[in-house]
């Protein structure tokens, strides 16, 4: 982990002024911490990963940042080092650094009209892809697994067990929808509450943070997750978020179950990566934090009945002609 006596180091690395006061970490996120770097020149943030990331990914989620941004995206902006890299190595630590951007704390409840025109912003940015989409976003947990999983929760007490059980069956269901699906374009592939947040002050509207999952994916999947986030359950929000995405030019409509196979996916894989947290845990506070991200689903489920509402909600309504 970066200490607070690199401030200089990083700054010079990225040929910002000094002297730089470096404090934090000031967030962690599931992939990594984020410093605060204050020079004259301004508030940077710099990325602390929690494993090593390769270059060349690095470089490609940058280039795209650098579209998105160029396309009036709201995104803190990708800063470079001396040599025009993205990472740069500071006292053993691979670091990334990007404008500092005020934002407040995850909302589901923002304005649906600005999520939508945000979010259809991000999808305009077209990037072509040739490679596959991320196993993470197509293949599902199955049967088994969270069968033994809710078997391993039972057996060492977990508070959530009896819920996660009993939602089993629910889960397995959904995962009818996943299958093989080819890339359309690239995506941010996390836009996720915690992701789209609130800028401050209050009434500056949304920003777009937290890239490096971007790569191939499709975007009416990508949509499909904001809906169910963003909509909190509520046809009329999510009926707003379609309709602005829609009139800001996005390119993907909602018309079916099968456009949330891969929201599906994603919140499988991150309610069985809370359950093997709270399983490894070894001390109260990593066990509270992997309950907490578990509860998340357990408190708002996705089910069959969710996204038949939300599918209803969005589409258009076929008008039936008056008899002369």
């Amino acid at each position: 982990m970066l200490d607070a006596t690199l401030g200089d180091a990083v700054a010079a690395a990225y040929g910002l002024p000094r002297p730089a006061t470096l404090a934090g970490p000031v967030a962690r996120g599931q992939q990594g911490l984020v410093w605060r770097l204050e020079t004259a020149g301004g508030a940077f943030a710099v990325k602390d990963p929690l494993e090593p990331v390769d270059p060349a990914d690095a470089a490609a989620d940058a280039a795209f940042q650098d579209a998105a941004l160029a396309a009036g995206v709201p995104l803190p902006r990708v800063v470079r080092d001396v040599s025009g890299n993205v990472l740069a190595d500071v006292g053993g630590h691979q670091v990334r650094v990007h404008d500092w951007m005020d934002v407040g704390a995850a909302d589901r409840s923002l304005d649906p009209g600005e999520v939508g025109r945000v979010v259809a912003l991000v999808h305009r940015v077209r990037v072509p892809v040739a490679e596959p989409i991320h196993p993470w976003y197509t293949t599902p947990v199955g049967l088994d697994a969270w069968q033994h999983l809710a078997e391993r929760l039972t057996a060492a007490g977990a508070p959530f067990a009896v819920e996660l059980t009993a939602l089993v069956p629910n889960l397995h269901a959904l995962e009818s929808l996943i299958g093989p699906r080819s890339s359309e374009q690239w995506c941010h592939s996390d836009l996720w509450s915690d992701n789209v947040l609130p800028r401050l002050p209050v009434g500056s509207g949304v920003a777009v943070l937290d890239w490096e999952n971007a790569g191939p994916g499709v975007p009416v999947q990508e949509l499909a997750l904001v809906l169910y986030d963003f909509g909190q359950g509520d046809h009329a929000r999510a009926r707003a978020l379609h309709a602005a995405y829609a009139a800001a030019g996005g390119p993907a409509r909602v018309t079916g179950p099968d456009d949330f196979a891969v929201l599906v996916a994603q919140l499988g894989h991150i309610v069985e990566m809370g359950c093997e947290g709270w399983l490894t845990a070894d001390t109260e506070s990593g066990r509270a934090h992997h309950e907490a991200w578990v509860r998340e689903y357990l408190d708002d489920p996705l089910t069959e009945s969710r996204i038949d509402g939300i599918v209803a909600a969005v589409r258009p309504r076929v008008r039936t002609p008056r008899a002369p």
